[in-house]
């Protein structure tokens, strides 16, 4: 393969785009590290007991090799995008990609459980240094009249990544040890990093001081509340959560006025100004709580409600993300054309109408029955995803899209978090029933997230037609 042209210099106008060559290899390069930031996020869940057995820890001390990541991600987001604003997209993301790198070489060669653990905090600083300026970069790889179909394969690269996820840890671990989960990031961080040099685009950086006590006070807010919310889950904490979120709620509070009037805000309260935008971070809220309420609600209700095996099972949910996958590309191209609200909005009537299909079988329903229900579940959540985060993409200007990519993330793992958190506390409540209550949930959240995206028609403007012919990255 020839190798591909240099970079342009920092006076290329970004609204052009890259040309085609560079952007097959910008494009490759950030679907490397946004693959193995969204892989770390879910793979090692599979080999908890295998790290508690090697290393000698308690099972419950395990959990924090995946809580350390999730909780380092969200809390690092918004203030890492605001770097990415301040000093360009392009260093952000190396930086990370690095940062990435360590953390993944420690956690490979980690002797005990406090080293891993510690491992995967760096590891977490550097998949949010990933994830906060992925969507600005595919904002200035492609041109305005692509993007949606850029955004569309972004969204294919994180379904199927997702689907492949315990799959692929499954067959590493039946190969080799644990710590492989994490040394296999190596020599891809390494390739990325190589090609990044001269393959990414040089954003414009706009240099001014980064907002050092809003960072702290962010990372204060966004902690105690995802902590917060995930002690509701547990009967003997439930009081500690509800004091934590409550602590959130007050602390952020003060964040936002403080960030009021600042011209780019760390926290982008400035992007909220913009009905668009902030309709679409709402949206985008529903759909992700509505996928988590699911996610955790079905294996519990197909096993124990419906009877199936735990092979039966993953078998039955597969199709859910299978369809995420295929949709996303579809949705994109079609977002470049037609308006949000109406193709966001029809997915999430599908998806409402999936999990309600899902929560009114009987114990009697065939395999089919389930099938197509996940399906049309999935198909509805990827017609959704992509129209909505062009349009979030969309409705702000080129120079603060690091804020609008860090609020997009972060609005993700917020919703997912939540999601997870209401049914903990749903089987707290009743254990019996709680996974056809959380799929009622879900479709009511659903249905509220269709609502919002479709109140958006009265601003509807139609999307940008497609350029002239040319070949697709």
């Amino acid at each position: 393969m020839a190798s591909p042209s240099r970079s342009p210099p920092r006076s290329m106008q970004p609204h052009q785009g890259l040309p085609y060559p560079q952007r097959v290899w910008a494009i490759l390069t950030v679907f490397c590290g946004l693959i193995m930031a969204v892989l770390d996020g879910s793979i090692a869940n599979i080999a908890l007991p295998s790290i508690s057995r090697e290393l000698n820890a308690e099972a419950a001390s395990t959990i924090w090799v995946v809580n350390a990541y999730q909780l380092t991600v969200t809390i690092c987001l918004l203030p890492l995008s605001s770097l990415g604003d301040i000093l360009g997209y392009k260093r952000v993301y190396r930086t990370g990609l690095a940062i990435f790198l360590i953390g993944s070489l420690i956690a490979a060669c980690a002797v005990n459980l406090p080293m891993l653990v510690a491992a995967r905090v760096i590891q977490g600083i550097g998949g949010a240094g990933i994830m906060s300026v992925n969507t600005a970069l595919v904002r200035f790889i492609y041109p305005p009249t692509k993007l949606g179909r850029g955004i569309g394969l972004n969204a294919l690269v994180v379904g199927v990544t997702i689907a492949v996820g315990p799959s692929l840890g499954a067959l590493i671990l039946g190969i080799s040890s644990w710590q492989w989960l994490f040394a296999v990031n190596v020599p891809v961080a390494i390739v990325a990093l190589w090609i990044s040099r001269w393959a990414l685009p040089d954003t414009p950086a706009q240099p001014r001081a980064f907002d050092y006590p809003s960072a702290v006070l962010s990372a204060v807010v966004f902690g105690m509340f995802i902590l917060g919310v995930d002690s509701m889950g547990h009967a003997t904490l439930r009081v500690v959560g509800a004091i934590g979120i409550a602590l959130a709620i007050v602390l952020g509070w003060l964040l936002v006025r403080r960030q009021r009037g600042r011209p780019a805000p760390l926290v982008p309260v400035d992007l909220f100004a913009s009905r668009a935008f902030t309709l679409a971070v709402g949206t985008s809220f529903c759909s992700f709580m509505t996928q988590m309420l699911a996610f955790v609600a079905l294996p519990f209700y197909l096993e124990y409600q419906l009877g199936r095996s735990l092979q039966e099972t993953g078998l039955l949910i597969t199709p859910w993300p299978l369809m995420v996958a295929l949709m996303a590309a579809l949705s994109g191209r079609l977002s470049d054309r037609y308006p949000a609200s109406i193709l966001a909005g029809a997915g999430l009537i599908m998806l409402t109408t999936g999990l309600i299909g899902l929560a009114w079988l009987s114990p009697t329903a065939s395999s089919f029955d389930i099938a197509w229900r996940t399906a049309l579940c999935g198909i509805g959540f990827g017609f959704f995803q992509s129209p909505n985060n062009r349009a979030m993409i969309g409705a702000t200007p080129r120079e603060r899209s690091g804020g609008a990519s860090g609020a997009q993330a972060t609005t993700r793992l917020l919703g997912q978090t939540t999601g997870t958190a209401v049914v903990a506390l749903l089987f707290s409540l009743d254990n019996a029933g709680a996974a056809r209550t959380a799929l009622f949930a879900a479709a009511g959240v659903a249905a509220i997230g269709a609502i919002i995206s479709f109140s958006r028609l009265r601003d509807a403007q139609p999307a940008p037609a497609e350029g002239a012919a040319e070949p697709d990255a």
